[in-house]
């Protein structure tokens, strides 16, 4: 089994390679001083008597008395300080050459750092660190090309509610006119304006609670407050209050969860997230049409799925959670929102340990969320 793991390693091929040559320089370093001890034997012995004879002006019997007593007894040991002072020597050469890996890793991590966009090119030996570098610099560069496609969907729609915001209030403003300046209107046309005013106001409503739902998310880090609570509970309360949205369609509900289902989170933060999902549903499916909210326990998970009827095109389902994103394009439809609700679902699910996807299948559109019951 381990045998399998080591052959697995990515760097395989840089380990054996530093072992080989660490192998040869010690073998090199060792054949080296053998091989000038038996061509030097009796001429290196004699020139270093020669040298203590002129040097020291010695007798040459003295000279080679002290070259026995002093070198020849302590060859050995003599011959390893060689051995290991030449196999340093050598093994720097194998380190000098080994800091080329490093300087090309160093080389690349660089590279990425200052966002080339240009392939990080390394030696064989370094081939999955080039791979995963690569990769790396590919998932950085497609986040940072969401980044700034999401910031430019935010700056839009950020200028399209201010235009949009101007419009109902100036309607406002001017039905209210009209009712203040023409005190003895009938009856019937005073109905009429006060009718228009309020749909306008609430319009007005709508797109402010949109900016600031725009501004919270920016602004504020999504905390969890965990504690025990009824999730059964929790999903008769939402569709509770979206009763008018439902009135409004002559939409009902089929409702198909236990009676009691506790789970161990954040009620105030689920509640948006179911609340964004129900509102989503009653938004994007036709009128007269009917919503099934389901929930069961599956060993320590639970599943809450909310199903409508509808489609959304292919290409949206795949964006359908990236902030500021829309599947109804058109900002003049009162539809939805403007493409946060379901980003800040995914988000709050996601720091729960959960998950989140959506299906589209037979013209019935399946939003499934998975949460730990214990979502510690």
């Amino acid at each position: 089994m381990e045998n399998k793991r080591r052959k697995k390693r990515p760097y395989q091929q840089l380990i054996w390679k530093i072992w080989l040559r660490t192998l040869l320089l010690l073998f090199f370093a060792f054949f080296f001083v053998m091989l000038i001890r038996m061509l030097g034997q009796g001429k290196v012995g004699n020139a270093i008597v020669h040298f203590f004879s002129s040097f020291f002006h010695m007798s040459w019997e003295a000279a080679l008395s002290v070259y026995w007593v002093y070198i020849r007894s302590h060859l050995t040991y003599i011959l390893f300080i060689v051995i290991i002072i030449f196999f340093l020597i050598l093994f720097w050469v194998l380190l000098s050459w080994f800091m080329r890996y490093f300087d090309e890793v160093v080389k690349g991590v660089n590279q990425l750092v200052s966002g080339k966009q240009e392939p990080i090119a390394m030696s064989p030996e370094l081939d999955f660190m080039e791979e995963q570098l690569n990769q790396v610099q590919a998932e950085l560069e497609k986040s940072r090309r969401a980044k700034l496609d999401a910031e430019k969907r935010k700056n839009d729609l950020i200028l399209y509610l201010a235009h949009d915001i101007k419009t109902p209030l100036t309607s406002v403003i001017g039905y209210l006119n009209l009712l203040y300046e023409s005190p003895d209107l009938p009856t019937e046309q005073r109905v009429k304006y006060v009718e228009i005013t309020l749909k306008k106001a609430e319009r007005l409503e709508r797109l402010i609670n949109e900016f600031f739902e725009i501004t919270r998310y920016h602004l504020q880090a999504v905390s969890l407050i965990k504690a025990p609570f009824d999730l059964s509970y929790m999903l008769v309360q939402v569709i509770d209050e979206a009763y008018p949205l439902l009135v409004a369609k002559s939409q009902t509900i089929l409702t198909d969860f236990p009676e009691s289902l506790c789970v161990f989170a954040d009620a105030d933060q689920l509640v948006r997230v179911f609340h964004n999902l129900l509102k989503n549903a009653i938004s994007y499916s036709a009128a007269e049409t009917v919503l099934t909210i389901s929930a069961e326990k599956r060993k320590e998970m639970v599943v809450i799925c909310f199903e409508n009827e509808g489609t959304i095109p292919p290409e949206a389902l795949n964006r359908i959670f990236e902030k500021f994103y829309r599947a109804d394009q058109s900002r003049q439809s009162d539809t939805g929102g403007f493409g946060l609700g379901l980003a800040i679902a995914k988000d709050i699910v996601e720091l729960h340990g959960g998950n989140i996807f959506v299906e589209c299948t037979n013209n019935r559109i399946l939003f499934t969320v998975v949460l730990p019951i214990n979502a510690a």
